[in-house]
């Protein structure tokens, strides 16, 4: 079926005989063991659904943890100089701030960094450690999230014999860097925690230090940041990150966190946090200090124990973001959108005029209107900067790698969703054409998913509970997406300038629906000015306000029913 928006929607298919045994075997209904089962959800995964369970440290007897265990405690014993680096974003500063707290408690001597988008660029240069062993002259540095393709910073540390240690889940290739100790989960093909983002590995490491050291130090309250870094970077909410999630909403205490009760009182949320709130509230705030100005006052924030402190940089990363709103939008509105939607094969959009900051943000948007992957380029000095984003079936982190191997670009990295980029402008078309080599050949991306047609009046307290057992939703966990057939669109009000709400119609129901679309896309279109009997695709959700719940549809496409279906 084509939607409004041109993508191609199907129902998934799994035997019925398969859902019939899921029902028995572990008391679901249709739509559960429909979604168990398409998404390959593992017996642990299906355990975690159904009960508690209780967390091992998978990386308990890996041998690369334990060396590097050893080389923490050895600098420690040594009262060495540390230096740890992280990458700017969340993920970078959530796991640079867990290694510096954990040091601080450990009572080393300890600094951090983390570079500057525009002054620095991507990645650890051999320049800027050179700079930094020049200021702070460490006998170890840490870096974390970044690190795995940066040959030449390690070994000129190596070569003034400073140790180092990576954490990293950046994708990489050997030959590796030559680091004491090098984690990344990604240097095994096969590994099966290559979905973890940098913070949750440098936490599992941390644990893993400290019980390997019998200390009695605490991580439980950092939970809420690896979980927030986990959402940030768009990891997989599978596995462990699925447990990670379940078991950190259902124990966080808002009260007993300042930086986040504070967050929450000021946008006047009076409910518990969910995982929404880290993806589209906390995660873009954090995030604007690396996009318009300095990542550091983030690992600040993470840092202090001083209250004043704390507010002022909130306050201060609070209209950072607002900030940042305004370039978004204005941005946005600039940007021709026919010559996007013409465009064949991985979207790439050029405009000199893009603050760098965004570029990532803006790729995001582009990549959700229109199903494709997209890399948005801005011109930074002699040479464009990119930011890449993808859809699951298409590894952009993979290819933008490969393209580096083969100096088709000048620097590029990240992972399968995310990844940035930089090359001369002579060679965008070489690069377009070696990207879509390899996306053209992959017919699937352009199909999209519903789990199955329900009705408007079977949309109840009862379906919304027996949803989110399998949540909290996210990448490789999406919230499942329905067909609704023959229903209309009421009242439909613009707010904000932002999104749309309105009221999905059939002849014994009418529920309240909300569409976050890009104004200019064509699902917004319609449902402004659609009269006639629809077929629409929507995720069922509860909206919660001030500790009042209600169920809420979120509007993702429309199918006019006169298309032949």
């Amino acid at each position: 079926m084509n939607s409004v928006s041109g993508k191609y929607w199907e129902e998934i298919q799994v035997e019925k005989r398969l859902i019939d045994k899921a029902k028995i075997d572990l008391n679901l209904n249709d739509i559960q063991s429909k979604l168990i089962i398409s998404r390959n959800f593992t017996k642990d995964e299906i355990f975690l659904i159904k009960n508690n369970t209780k967390f091992n440290n998978p990386f308990i007897k890996d041998k690369d943890f334990l060396l590097a265990c050893e080389l923490i405690k050895e600098s420690l014993q040594r009262n060495n100089k540390i230096m740890v680096i992280g990458d700017y974003d969340v993920d970078g500063c959530v796991s640079t701030s867990l290694m510096v707290n954990f040091l601080k408690a450990n009572h080393a001597k300890v600094d951090y960094f983390i570079p500057d988008r525009f002054k620095d660029g991507y990645g650890m240069s051999k320049k800027l450690i050179m700079k930094l062993i020049s200021q702070k002259k460490p006998q170890l540095i840490i870096f974390l999230d970044v690190g795995s393709n940066s040959h030449d910073a390690i070994d000129y540390a190596k070569n003034l014999k400073i140790k180092t240690l990576i954490i990293d889940h950046h994708n990489v290739n050997s030959p590796y860097p030559l680091a004491n100790v090098f984690l990344n989960p990604k240097k095994d093909l096969n590994n099966e925690f290559n979905y973890l983002c940098t913070s949750y590995l440098t936490y599992l490491f941390i644990d893993l230090f400290l019980k390997t050291n019998n200390s009695k130090i605490s991580l439980e309250e950092n939970l809420i940041y690896v979980l927030l870094a986990t959402v940030a970077d768009v990891m997989p909410l599978r596995g462990l990150n699925l447990y990670l999630a379940k078991k950190t909403l259902k124990n966080f205490d808002l009260n007993n966190n300042f930086i986040l009760k504070y967050l929450f009182k000021t946008f006047k949320f009076k409910r518990n946090i969910e995982i929404e709130d880290l993806s589209f509230l906390i995660a873009p705030i954090f995030n604007s200090a690396g996009r318009l100005e300095n990542a550091n006052q983030i690992v600040d924030l993470l840092t202090t124990n001083s209250h004043k402190q704390i507010i002022k940089i909130l306050k201060k990363i609070i209209i950072l973001n607002n900030k940042r709103k305004l370039i978004e939008k204005r941005s946005l509105n600039e940007l021709d959108f026919k010559q996007i939607e013409n465009q064949n094969g991985v979207l790439f959009i050029y405009d000199p005029n893009i603050s760098e900051g965004i570029i990532g943000i803006i790729a995001s948007k582009i990549k959700d209107q229109f199903n494709k992957p997209c890399i948005v380029f801005t011109k930074s000095k002699n040479v464009l900067k990119g930011s890449a984003r993808s859809t699951p079936e298409f590894d952009i982190g993979k290819y933008i790698n490969l393209a580096v191997e083969k100096k088709i670009i000048n620097n590029g990295g990240g992972h399968n969703l995310a990844a940035g980029v930089s090359l001369y402008k002579s060679k965008t078309e070489i690069f377009k054409k070696f990207l879509n080599n390899f996306y053209l050949k992959n017919k699937s991306i352009y199909r999209n998913f519903f789990i199955s047609k329900i009705s408007l009046s079977s949309i109840n307290k009862n379906l919304l509970e027996n949803i989110n057992l399998l949540g909290p939703f996210g990448n490789l966990n999406s919230n499942p997406i329905f067909l609704i057939e023959n229903i209309k669109i009421h009242n439909p009000v613009l707010i904000k300038n932002n999104f749309i709400s309105c009221y999905i119609k059939s002849t014994n129901k009418t529920v309240k629906a909300i569409s976050f679309n890009s104004i200019n896309s064509k699902i917004s279109l319609k449902i402004m000015s659609f009269k006639k009997p629809v077929n629409i695709l929507v995720r069922v959700k509860e909206n919660k306000w001030n500790n009042k719940s209600s169920i809420q549809l979120e509007l993702i496409d429309i199918i006019e029913t006169t298309i032949n279906t």
